[in-house]
């Protein structure tokens, strides 16, 4: 069975973006990077693999669902982040939006999407944000990959969004990196 994974950059007060979705405080550069493209290429966006020459490896991922607002953020750049995962859109609001043909747009109930994909074939799920997917999805979740950053926001998007209901997760690696950044890998408990 597929896993989903949720692999999220996030700052020490828990933020995945500002109060307005702005994440351009996350540090792009620094030799956790380094660590991004060697060990998950598949998360990185079409456009940033192209500027440093490199191809998706399918390795980690085949799938990515994600938010609207977290698909909008990447509009400037590319109306197609991740060409080389199926990608899935989530949003009641913008069903009318035109999207590439590799883009699936939907309204339907994430937790009936992820299971039908975790019970298919492929390699693994990925979990991009934000953080109202993330709460809805929580009991889906197999693994928390979280590269927490040096950073405090103060106020911004939360990880997750949602009820107060602890979930537990096993601490599986946490490996420091120079750049200040801490990359902890987490499974269910």
């Amino acid at each position: 069975m597929r896993e989903l994974t949720y692999y999220v950059a996030v700052t020490l007060d828990g933020r995945i973006a500002g109060p307005d979705g702005e994440f351009d405080a996350i540090p792009v550069t620094g030799d956790h990077i380094d660590m991004v493209f060697r060990d998950w290429r598949d998360t990185v966006p079409r456009v940033g693999l192209e500027a440093v020459g490199l191809e998706a490896d399918g390795r980690r991922f085949d799938a990515v669902v994600m938010g609207w607002e977290t698909y909008a953020a990447g509009l400037a750049a590319t109306d197609d982040p991740y060409p080389h995962l199926d990608q899935y859109v989530f949003s009641r609001r913008h069903l009318d939006a035109d999207v590439p043909a590799g883009i699936t747009l939907t309204d339907e109930d994430p937790v009936a999407l992820v299971r039908r994909l975790k019970a298919g074939e492929g390699v693994g799920i990925w979990l991009c944000g934000g953080g109202v997917l993330a709460g809805a999805l929580i009991e889906e979740i197999d693994r928390l990959v979280l590269k927490v950053n040096p950073l405090v926001f103060g106020a911004g998007l939360p990880l997750f969004s949602g009820v107060y209901d602890p979930r537990s997760f096993v601490l599986e690696r946490s490996t420091p990196y120079a750049s200040g950044v801490i990359v902890n890998e987490y499974r269910r408990a």
